[in-house]
């Protein structure tokens, strides 16, 4: 996969806190303006397990259309692990491309409009990524935006070639100002 923000303009914007125990972390915040972009997605329910096999199959399912990929890896989370039972998770993930092609099978194909985040950078595990969702949700609350969209990460290197603890995920907030 390659690495590619797909941004109109970055702007730092704040410092959200991550607290774990009794320590708290700073982590940076900022503003992005996210370009539109076509993207092949496949919606799922169940258990993030399944996120780098989803992966995996949405970019084979491009290949074999021979679209070219345009660097945007996403997953969109439309629920919480901690408001639903594994089994009720309900996301999608997929990735930007260039070309002209219908949906297919289980396979989606729409256009994510030109739109704002509130954004920060984890590495490590998806399954740590918990504690930036919180921060980012939490700097939104406190300075004034309205959050008018579900979670999104982009998703930086490939979870089938790269360590656990090097996997790079960007939280996305879709926001507007008050």
């Amino acid at each position: 996969m390659e690495i590619e923000k797909r941004v109109e303009s970055e702007e730092i914007v704040g410092e959200g806190e991550i607290k774990n125990n009794n320590n708290s972390e700073k982590i940076q915040i900022k503003l992005l303006r996210v370009k539109s972009e076509k993207v092949a997605y496949i919606p799922y329910v169940g258990s993030y397990d399944k996120i780098p096999e989803l992966i995996q199959e949405v970019a084979q399912w491009l290949m074999d259309k021979k679209l070219k990929m345009t660097g945007l890896v996403y997953g969109t989370y439309l629920n919480s692990p901690e408001e639903v039972s594994e089994d009720k998770l309900q996301y999608e993930i997929g990735f930007g491309f260039e070309g002209d092609v219908q949906s297919e099978g289980k396979v989606g194909i729409k256009e994510i409009p030109e739109h704002s985040v509130l954004a920060a950078m984890h590495k490590g595990p998806y399954t740590k990524v918990g504690p930036i969702i919180h921060a980012v949700i939490e700097y939104s609350v406190k300075n004034d935006y309205d959050i008018v969209g579900p979670i999104s990460e982009a998703y930086f290197n490939d979870p089938m070639k790269t360590p656990e603890e090097e996997l790079l995920t960007e939280v996305r907030l879709p926001v507007i100002k008050r």
